[in-house]
């Protein structure tokens, strides 16, 4: 089970009071993933929201043709020691329609340690407490503006790839 600690120590979650971690506690779980193992795949139902806790997690589109991804694929990596807060939460796509992941998110590191809140859940505390709704989807304005601009960067650098090599 995952402590109220853990989640007071997550950037989503730091705003919250004791009494709302105590209620969102109940709907988390904490999952480890080994090196190379899916988290989940573009096009997946976005059923959860995605806490990378510890290592590092590769996000990567789908080629049409179903080949596996590959790091060649990789749009970001998150490693928990050196990024932004921001990068180390993944499934923003459960809260807006189509409720699909836009990404896949590959466990790059010897292991990856993810805190899973189901969505379905966070949206009945959301209900019962409109504040700690407000207070959480605060943050995760954040996290789509990251997001944002890290395709903004990615689009440009491809941009800037095919003016130099005439592609």
């Amino acid at each position: 089970m995952v402590t109220s600690e853990l989640l007071k120590s997550l950037e989503p979650f730091k705003e919250l009071n004791a009494v709302q971690l105590g209620k969102l506690q109940k709907y988390c779980e904490e999952i480890e993933f080994e090196f190379n193992e899916k988290l989940f795949t573009q096009g997946d139902p976005a059923m959860h929201l995605w806490v990378v806790v510890d290592g590092a997690v590769d996000l990567r589109f789908e080629m049409p043709d179903r080949r596996p991804s590959s790091p060649d694929q990789t749009v970001d990596s998150v490693e928990v020691m050196e990024r932004e807060p921001e990068a180390k939460v993944l499934g923003w796509s459960c809260f807006v329609p189509p409720y699909k992941m836009r990404l896949s998110a590959v466990c790059i590191s010897k292991s990856c340690s993810i805190v899973r809140v189901d969505k379905g859940e966070l949206f009945n505390l959301f209900q019962e407490d409109p504040l700690m709704g407000y207070l959480f989807m605060s943050y995760m304005i954040k996290v789509v503006g990251y997001r944002f601009h890290q395709f903004q960067n990615h689009v440009a650098k491809n941009l800037g790839e095919d003016l130099m090599f005439g592609w």
